[in-house]
C-alpha cells in the first residue's frame, strides 16, 4: 500500500480516476499500450457523455459535488485520455496537466496485436497472460508492481498540490487506473498478481476519497467503481449507433 505520510501538507477532498474512451484499437480488440492512439468517433461521442456526467455529478452538486470547489485536472500525455480530459475541462476553463507518470501500461513488443494474433503466435504466455502469471513479462512488458508505483507516487503528488478545497480528476487508461487502484488501496499487498479488479469500461471512473488517520498519513477509501454516465443504461454504450 502507498499512502500519503505528508504529516503537515493539506491535501485534496477527492480524486476520480477516468479512463479514456473508445479507440480503433479498442474496437479491434488491438492492445494499445503505450502507443498514441486517438479516440474514435464512438470514443469522442462517449467522453461527451462522461463529460457531461461527471459535471453534473461532482461539480454541479448532484451526487457529492460542491459548486464552490476547484477542480484540477490531471492526464496521461497520450492523445486518447487528453481527448478525454479536455472533453470534462474546457466547458470549465479548467487547465488540463499532461504527466507521463500517468500513461498506460507499456506491453512491449505486444502492442500493435490483436488478442488473437497474441494466443495463436504465443499460446502459453497469452494464456499465463490471461492467469494473472506474467506470461506478457517475457516480451518486454512493464511490470504490474511498477506501473502501480509510479501512479501512486503521480496521484499522492498531485493530491498534495491540490489542496483541501480542491476536486483532482486523473484521466488515464485501463491498465493504469486498475494497478494504481491496487496499489492506493494496499490490495498489491494480499494478493501482488493484482487479480483483484477488473478492468474499468470505456469512459467510465472510480472515486477515491481520504480518511487522515490519527499519525497523519492518509488512507484512501473507495468510494464508488466502474461508474459510468446514464447514457450506459440506455444500451450501445460500446457501440453506439451514431447520426
Amino acid at each position: 500500500m502507498v499512502q500519503d505520510d505528508s504529516r503537515t501538507a493539506t491535501h485534496v477532498h477527492s480524486v476520480t480516476l477516468v479512463r479514456h474512451g473508445r479507440t480503433a484499437y479498442n474496437a479491434a480488440g488491438r492492445l494499445q499500450g503505450q502507443t498514441d492512439i486517438p479516440l474514435d468517433a464512438a470514443g469522442m461521442w462517449q467522453v461527451e457523455r462522461a463529460g457531461e456526467s461527471l459535471r453534473r455529478l461532482y461539480v454541479d452538486g448532484e451526487q457529492g459535488g460542491r459548486p464552490h470547489a476547484r477542480q484540477m485536472v490531471v492526464s496521461s500525455d497520450l492523445i486518447r485520455a487528453m481527448q478525454t480530459a479536455h472533453a470534462f475541462a474546457d466547458p470549465l476553463g479548467v487547465e488540463v496537466h499532461p504527466d507521463p507518470r500517468v500513461r498506460e501500461r507499456d506491453f512491449g513488443e505486444w502492442e500493435g496485436r490483436t488478442l488473437r494474433e497474441l494466443e495463436e503466435r504465443w499460446p502459453d504466455d497469452f494464456v499465463a497472460w490471461m492467469a494473472f502469471q506474467g506470461g506478457e513479462m517475457r516480451h518486454g512488458a512493464e511490470s504490474k508492481h511498477d506501473v502501480g508505483m509510479r501512479g501512486a507516487e503521480a496521484v499522492n503528488d498531485w493530491a498534495r498540490r491540490a489542496g483541501d478545497d480542491t476536486d483532482l480528476f486523473v484521466f488515464s487508461h485501463g491498465a493504469w487506473i486498475s494497478q494504481t487502484l491496487q496499489t492506493l488501496l494496499g490490495l498489491d499487498l494480499v494478493h501482488p498478481d493484482f487479480a483483484s479488479l477488473v478492468s474499468l469500461r470505456n469512459a467510465h471512473w472510480v472515486r477515491l476519497i481520504p480518511m487522515d488517520l490519527p499519525d497523519g498519513v492518509i488512507r484512501w477509501r473507495l468510494a464508488a467503481f466502474n461508474q459510468g454516465p446514464a447514457a450506459v443504461e440506455d444500451g450501445g454504450w460500446a457501440d453506439p449507433k451514431l447520426p
